[in-house]
């Protein structure tokens, strides 16, 4: 097996470190990985330089751009090989519910899921994303990985990734389906002034999770309630984003209003 790793903290992250380090009893490993990080640049590709790959040594190489420039490239020449699946992480910090919107780490896994590759995002949730500093750190959630790929991974439909979120606890107490939740709106950014008298602004945090009865009520649990209750979360992602319950009003809507 060829697998592929990329992630968005950068090519030294301890992360992505541990995962290699875990994977390569399943075949060849491959790390592309932006020289930095990267983080919060979605499915963005560089589009306005060109990209420089540099091999820093066997197998691990970075490149002075995104997370799907990595994947890009890996996939469309860089190497003379055919991967078997693409594996994005493991990220320092959760990527849960509206999260996955700027997430470099979902984004890397959907670059190869646009090459028809299988591929999934791995993330590591703990309280405090500042304690991982070493791959040790990520043992645990490495291991996981290996264990989740070794037993062959599910069949899901094209188009679409699993992002997977493994909570820092001791003892994981399984794995669970879940859904993507939700979060209520985002802090407010909050406002400074630099050395120089020049106003500038931080980007606020993210806002909490927000609970969904009727999901709930449904049997359904999202990733933030199996990653709050010590479960690995795994959920199915896709980039088709069309609301196909309100195409037929919004068309009929459109139509009556014109």
């Amino acid at each position: 097996m060829n697998i592929l790793i990329a992630n968005d903290d950068g090519v030294f992250a301890p992360g992505i470190q541990a995962l290699a380090r875990a994977l390569k009893p399943l075949g060849r490993v491959i790390v592309v990985a932006p020289e930095a990080e990267r983080s919060g640049f979605s499915s963005a590709l560089t589009l306005d330089r060109p990209l420089r790959p540099v091999q820093i040594m066997p197998d691990v190489w970075s490149v002075n751009g995104t997370p799907a420039d990595c994947v890009y490239l890996s996939l469309n020449g860089l190497f003379d090989i055919e991967f078997d699946l693409v594996v994005s992480g493991i990220n320092s910090g959760a990527n849960l519910g509206d999260d996955v919107l700027y997430s470099g780490t979902v984004g890397a896994a959907f670059e190869g899921r646009l090459m028809r590759y299988p591929s999934i995002a791995v993330s590591l949730a703990g309280s405090d994303v500042r304690q991982y500093q070493s791959p040790q750190d990520y043992q645990v959630a490495a291991q996981w990985v290996h264990d989740f790929i070794a037993q062959g991974l599910p069949r899901i439909p094209e188009r679409h990734i699993l992002n997977i979120n493994i909570p820092d606890v001791k003892t994981l107490q399984g794995a669970m389906v879940t859904y993507q939740g939700q979060r209520s709106q985002s802090k407010p950014i909050s406002s400074h002034v630099d050395p120089r008298g020049h106003q500038v602004f931080w980007i606020g945090l993210s806002g909490e999770a927000v609970a969904e009865p009727k999901k709930m009520q449904q049997g359904l649990q999202s990733d933030f309630y199996a990653v709050n209750h010590g479960f690995v979360s795994i959920t199915p992602i896709q980039m088709d984003a069309t609301n196909y319950d309100i195409l037929q009003q919004l068309d009929q809507q459109i139509s009556t209003e014109s």
